[in-house]
């Protein structure tokens, strides 16, 4: 049971040190200094003997696991040591045992996780053997949560395991996935304008003395307002047709994107124009008719609730297998562990006491984060780009 508590302690840990936030970046000459220091000594953890402790905890006397020999009044030697003196108790923990329980933790554990694993490996056994002097181990509390922590570490080894399982995708599936999908994995260099919805407006000197107004001159300057907002948008809807009409005719899209800037009292900086791998999958589907257009065509103007969009195309090119063949693994394999934990969580209904748990019962967990491919060049940029385009209801 240690063992199992030990496992969910461990994964907890582990998975912490994983997941902590990075410190913003230092200055340069700290940087130079710290990427000195940050190199990793070379490994030598291979030349150290099974056998070899790696990890002595002074002061832990660890109890001796009780065998068939012992239970006959044999004497045997337990694979901690042991001593009966306080001067010379200590735990000690060889390379296999350390590994054998890093590698339940997590496979392909690496040098920093041995470390993070090392520094919390002492305290846990320390104070989890303290905690069994005084009987905590005895306890209803403690049997109550071993139970618990059998469950979440049986879970976790089925969520690796069909990881794992998903994983063992063929070349030959990759290279089947890579011709029935050719479509997914063309790349086009594109040349977009885009328009403001509507023209910045500047704020009224005598904005703090609308509180003075009356209702009627509140409803007034409301509708005055309003008339102003809707003749402004008129006014960029007009701008995209007159600046789609340029690029047609082959007026520089840099020039005329600052044009789009400038009627529109943008006081940033016009934003980049050039998209040279945008993929299907980084536009939303109201924008995928400029996937159709031939070399030098300039799309018509597409407007959503962010503004207008004018697209050019230059060129279009096609990844190769060797270039795909990681994205389209990782989206199979993603694939399979979605349809597999679907078919997991729907192989069971839950009834619940709503006079116990209140009205609604209880709410779902949500499901386990997986990572997921990022194919192709998100529509939006750095600060300064454009939004993205707003996806339309189909």
């Amino acid at each position: 049971m240690r063992k199992s508590w030990l496992l969910c302690v461990f994964l907890g840990a582990l998975a912490w040190g994983q997941a902590a936030p990075s410190a913003p970046p230092p200055s340069q000459p700290a940087q130079a200094e710290a990427e000195n220091e940050a190199k990793p000594a070379a490994d030598t953890s291979a030349s150290v003997p099974p056998t070899a402790a790696v990890l002595t905890i002074n002061g832990v006397c660890s109890a001796p696991a009780k065998t068939a020999a012992a239970a006959k009044g044999a004497t045997t030697k337990p694979a901690a040591a042991s001593k009966g003196t306080s001067a010379d108790c200590k735990t000690v923990i060889t390379k296999a045992e350390f590994e054998k329980l890093a590698a339940a933790l997590a496979p392909n554990t690496t040098p920093q996780q041995k470390k993070q694993l090392a520094g919390v490996l002492p305290r846990i056994i320390a104070m989890s053997t303290e905690a069994k002097k005084e009987g905590l181990d005895k306890t209803p509390q403690y049997d109550e949560t071993v139970k618990f922590v059998k469950m979440q570490v049986l879970t976790n080894q089925l969520q690796r395991k069909v990881q794992e399982e998903a994983a063992e995708i063929s070349p030959a599936d990759i290279e089947k996935n890579y011709k029935e999908h050719p479509d997914q994995f063309e790349q086009y260099n594109v040349d977009r304008i885009f328009v403001p919805r509507t023209k910045q407006v500047e704020a009224e000197a005598n904005e703090a003395n609308d509180e003075k107004l009356t209702d009627e001159q509140k409803k007034a300057k409301e509708a005055a307002d309003k008339t102003k907002t809707d003749e402004a948008e008129q006014a960029m809807t007009k701008l995209a047709d007159e600046l789609r009409a340029k690029a047609a005719a082959g007026e520089d899209m840099t020039k005329l994107q600052k044009e789009a800037f400038d009627a529109a009292g943008m006081k940033i900086e016009s934003p980049t124009i050039n998209l040279p791998s945008v993929r299907r999958t980084g536009l939303p589907p109201a924008h995928a008719a400029i996937f159709d257009l031939k070399a030098g065509d300039v799309s018509q103007v597409i407007s959503d609730s962010g503004g207008h969009y004018i697209y050019k195309m230059n060129s279009k090119t096609e990844m190769t297998l060797d270039q795909a063949k990681n994205e389209i693994k990782g989206k199979m394999q993603n694939d399979r562990m979605r349809e597999k934990m679907e078919k997991l969580n729907g192989s069971y209904k839950v009834d619940t006491n709503e006079a116990y748990f209140g009205p609604g019962g209880v709410g779902p967990m949500p499901p386990p984060r997986m990572s997921r491919p990022r194919p192709g060049m998100p529509p939006g940029g750095p600060a300064g780009q454009p939004p993205a385009p707003v996806p339309q209801k189909q």
